[in-house]
């Protein structure tokens, strides 16, 4: 087996990572290799231990090599690993079908797989689109997202994005959307009452903007949302991604606020965390919008080579499976008391927090204003990850969102070292300063 060194060098010279600035990790920085996973940790390649405080990327729900999981994939394994669902079907991607609409809110009836939670998102939005030419509405070919917004970054999840940093280099890749200030349902409504009619669908992410660097939503304001597309006859998206399979404390954001969406977008945690799945779920009513004889060309004309994989439809069964068999959500709600007690004593009050927004296990810690070269996030992140937890920023906003499965000790033991780690960078900002 190669070296950490040897794997370091590997990886500067031919990895290009995600939203990351390769001059800076290629010149300055020795990256983490994880090696291996346990339950809520993860594990280098020399044997350091690090609280997974992030979900790896907000995906993994019951921990790593979760047992069920585990023997799901195995069996899947010895069965067929990959095939297609154009022309064909398979028993893990219509068994996942039925157990994922019994966890969905109400009205969805219909699942469509994809393989990432930007691949969902286009899908919704070429849904609504189709859906609503074929009905003869060719003038609804507008959308509107919020202020701030973020779907995933394939060009149509770009169009309903609203992060200036991320989006607007790419402009004249994409199609204009309208977009409405969050929280302000009246904005919504002079929207739609401007322009209701050439309106496809309104894309909202339920309750909390997470890549925006969690920002809430005020009560009641989904509930509007769905109110003023009823009234103007516009179909809705929640894209929940981010916020379902439990984050917010409910199964779906959308739950806390008994909306039932057009169409539903989910991914990241559906698996897991194990492999690549997504769907987009919607009603009967869109779904009818698509039938007809073979030459109306009414069929929905998307697909991917993966779609229904069924390892990841086989984990994507053992994940909610799992939910049910363990009662996650009955045991999330005290860890979520927990979290917000220790996130009021122990990160609230330091000096170099500016505030910090909460929503279930949906965790933002934005830190003091200062220049963006100085990347406080950056140095939280690292001054944590030397106490033994893995976060991660969103500029100077510190994520934390751990798995559900995460122990009430390791809970409070994430977010002592969080905030070690901003005292530390906050009083190394302020001798540097004097």
């Amino acid at each position: 087996m190669r070296t950490t060194a040897e794997l370091t060098a590997l990886d500067r010279r031919h990895v290009w990572h995600p939203f990351t600035q390769q001059q800076g990790w290629a010149d300055t920085e020795d990256p983490v290799m994880i090696d291996h996973g346990e339950g809520t940790n993860l594990y280098d390649t020399d044997g350091n231990v690090y609280i997974d405080g992030v979900s790896s990327l907000w995906c993994n729900v019951h921990g790593h090599r979760h047992p069920a999981i585990d023997a799901a994939v195995r069996a899947q394994l010895d069965r067929v690993a990959h095939t297609t669902m154009l022309g064909l079907s398979h028993p893990p991607a219509i068994e996942l079908a039925e157990k994922l609409l019994t966890f969905t809110p109400p009205g969805l009836t219909r699942v469509f797989y994809s393989d990432s939670g930007s691949s969902a998102v286009e899908i919704g939005l070429k849904m609504a689109f189709q859906w609503w030419a074929q009905l003869g509405e060719r003038r609804r070919t507008q959308f509107i997202c919020l202020e701030n917004a973020y779907h995933g970054d394939t060009i149509g999840a770009v169009s309903v994005g609203g992060i200036q940093l991320f989006h607007s280099l790419y402009r004249p890749l994409l199609f204009d959307a309208w977009q409405a200030r969050a929280g302000d349902a009246g904005h919504l409504e002079q929207l739609l009452e401007a322009g209701g009619a050439e309106v496809a669908a309104v894309i909202v992410e339920p309750l909390v903007q997470g890549a925006a660097g969690m920002l809430m939503q005020p009560p009641g304001y989904l509930a509007g949302v769905r109110e003023l597309c009823d009234a103007h006859g516009v179909l809705l998206i929640c894209d929940e991604v981010a916020t379902g399979l439990g984050r917010t404390g409910r199964m779906f954001a959308c739950d806390h606020e008994n909306v039932a969406p057009d169409i539903l977008c989910i991914g990241k945690g559906l698996t897991g965390g194990y492999l690549p799945l997504a769907a987009t779920l919607t009603t009967e009513r869109i779904y009818e919008g698509f039938l007809g004889r073979h030459e109306d060309f009414r069929t929905f004309f998307h697909g991917h080579t993966y779609t229904g994989n069924p390892l990841a439809c086989a984990a994507a069964l053992a994940t909610l499976e799992t939910f049910e068999r363990e009662r996650t959500m009955e045991s999330l709600q005290p860890k979520i008391e927990l979290l917000t007690r220790m996130l009021e004593q122990r990160v609230a009050p330091l000096e170099g927090v500016a505030a910090v927004r909460q929503r279930g296990f949906m965790v933002g810690i934005e830190l003091s204003e200062t220049p963006p070269k100085a990347r406080l996030g950056h140095q939280v992140t690292l001054a944590a990850r030397r106490r033994g937890a893995i976060v991660r920023p969103l500029g100077d906003v510190v994520v934390l969102m751990p798995a559900l499965a995460i122990t009430e000790a390791d809970l409070r033991r994430l977010v002592s070292i969080t905030a070690e780690a901003i005292a530390e960078v906050s009083a190394e900002r302020l001798s540097a300063a004097a």
